[in-house]
């Protein structure tokens, strides 16, 4: 895949502990920067899915007591 670079600016202590990590894994600090970024990326992606699925669920529910309510109030003589 292609890559293209990308500049951002991060705190000293930051940089010591993505070099510590880097050295640590024998890893590019690139390779761990988009691995992490990757990572958080899913994780809010994960969570605004869940939150929708949440929302959704909770609308369903509280249809479905609007539905028996309605149910109930429905004439429904002479149906077959």
């Amino acid at each position: 895949m292609r890559s293209v670079t990308s500049s951002i600016r991060i705190s000293p202590q930051l940089r010591e502990r993505l070099e510590e990590t880097a050295r640590h894994l024998q890893s590019g600090k690139n390779r761990i920067i988009t691995q992490a970024l990757e990572d958080y990326l899913d994780r809010v992606n994960r969570d605004r899915f869940l939150a929708d699925a949440r929302r959704q669920s909770i609308l369903a529910s509280a249809a479905d007591a609007d539905d028996e309510f309605w149910a109930q109030q429905a004439d429904t003589t002479g149906w077959k």
